[in-house]
């Protein structure tokens, strides 16, 4: 199993520590969001969904796109080739995430 070269360790464990974060996560590996989608999905205030995907974001978890006036977030694309092409497990030089057992 190969790290993510481009992603910062770190980071990514500060991302991923959080459970709402991982929420997050498990529902965009299906499909791109808008904040409100995400926020009524998960029952957590939109305020709140912003400031976990900027996380997730810096992190270089997230890409997001621009549609008119809606932003929709979707996993990073290398992270989704990376999950792709390992069984949706992310080796980083610390440590493995199974995406194919986060909570729900």
């Amino acid at each position: 199993m190969t790290s993510m070269s481009g992603i910062n360790c770190m980071a990514v464990l500060k991302a991923l520590s959080e459970p709402t974060r991982m929420r997050i996560v498990r529902l965009l590996l299906k499909q791109s969001l808008g904040v409100n989608d995400i926020s009524e999905n998960l029952g957590v205030s939109q305020y709140n969904i912003s400031k976990h995907l900027r996380i997730l974001r810096e992190a270089g978890l997230l890409e997001t796109e621009k549609k008119g006036k809606l932003r929709l977030y979707g996993i990073a694309s290398e992270l989704a080739d990376r999950l792709a092409s390992n069984r949706n497990v992310l080796e980083l030089d610390c440590c493995t995430f199974r995406f194919d057992k986060l909570p729900k």
